[in-house]
C-alpha cells in the first residue's frame, strides 16, 4: 500500500479563487434573491436600501467574474491538479475508467473509493459543466447590469444578448442557475466530506493548506 506522506497539491491561485467563488456565491444569491423579490427594509426611501443590496450585489459579481476568470487562466499555468486537462477526463480511456470507478463508489456498486490525489475523474467532470453555468451566470448577469447605460463599453461588451433574448429569458436563466449552483454546493460539500472520511486523505483541510495525504506509489 505505501506509507502516507504530505503532498502540495492545491495552489495557492486555486485556493484563492474556490473561497472567493464560495463567499461570492453566497453573496450573490442572498442579495439576488431580495432583488428578484424585494421586501421593505427601510422606513424612507433616503434610506437607500435596495440600493445598497443592488451595491453589494454588483460587487460580488465582479469580484466572481474576475476569480473565475483568473481560475481559468490558472488551469493553463499552474501544476498539473489544477490543469484544465483535469476537468475533461471522458476524453481518454484511462480517464472514462476513473469516472466510471467513482460512479459505481457512489452508487454504492462498490465499497471501494476510488483514491486520487487532486479532483476524482467524476468531479472534474462535473467542474467543467459548473464553470460553464458560471460563465453563462456571469454573461446574463452583466447584461442586466449594462441596461442601466445603454452607450457604455459594458453594454457594448454584452448587451448583444439583449438582441437575442428578452429581458425576463435573461433574468429567468440567471435565477434558474443560481439554485443550480445552491444545488451543486450541497452535494459538493457532500462528497468531499464523505471522500475525506473514507479516504482519510485530508480532503477537506487542503483547500485551506493545500496538502493532502497520499501513499508513495501514489
Amino acid at each position: 500500500m505505501g506509507n502516507l506522506y504530505e503532498k502540495y497539491v492545491w495552489e495557492v491561485p486555486v485556493r484563492a479563487t474556490h473561497w472567493v467563488n464560495f463567499l461570492a456565491i453566497i453573496t450573490l444569491s442572498v442579495t439576488g434573491i431580495f432583488i428578484g423579490s424585494p421586501k421593505t427594509l427601510a422606513l424612507s426611501t433616503s434610506q437607500y436600501a435596495m440600493g445598497w443590496v443592488r451595491f453589494v450585489h454588483f460587487v460580488a459579481a465582479y469580484a466572481f467574474a474576475i476569480s473565475v476568470m483568473g481560475r481559468v487562466y490558472w488551469s493553463f499555468v499552474g501544476n498539473k491538479y489544477a490543469s484544465w486537462q483535469e476537468f475533461f477526463p471522458i476524453v481518454t480511456a484511462e480517464g472514462r475508467r476513473r469516472m466510471l470507478d467513482t460512479f459505481r463508489y457512489y452508487t454504492f456498486m462498490s465499497k471501494k473509493a476510488p483514491h486520487t490525489v487532486g479532483h476524482n475523474a467524476l468531479a472534474g467532470a462535473a467542474y467543467s459543466v459548473v464553470f460553464l453555468l458560471y460563465l453563462v451566470m456571469i454573461l446574463t448577469g452583466f447584461a442586466l447590469y449594462s441596461e442601466r447605460a445603454p452607450h457604455s463599453v459594458m453594454h457594448m461588451a454584452f448587451g448583444w444578448l439583449l438582441t437575442l433574448f428578452s429581458n425576463q429569458d435573461i433574468r429567468l436563466t440567471h435565477h434558474m442557475i443560481m439554485w443550480f449552483l445552491i444545488a451543486f454546493a450541497i452535494h459538493h460539500i457532500y462528497s468531499a466530506w464523505l471522500m475525506d472520511v473514507k479516504e482519510r486523505g485530508g480532503v477537506m483541510s487542503s483547500i485551506f493548506g493545500g496538502y493532502k495525504a497520499v501513499r508513495e506509489r501514489e
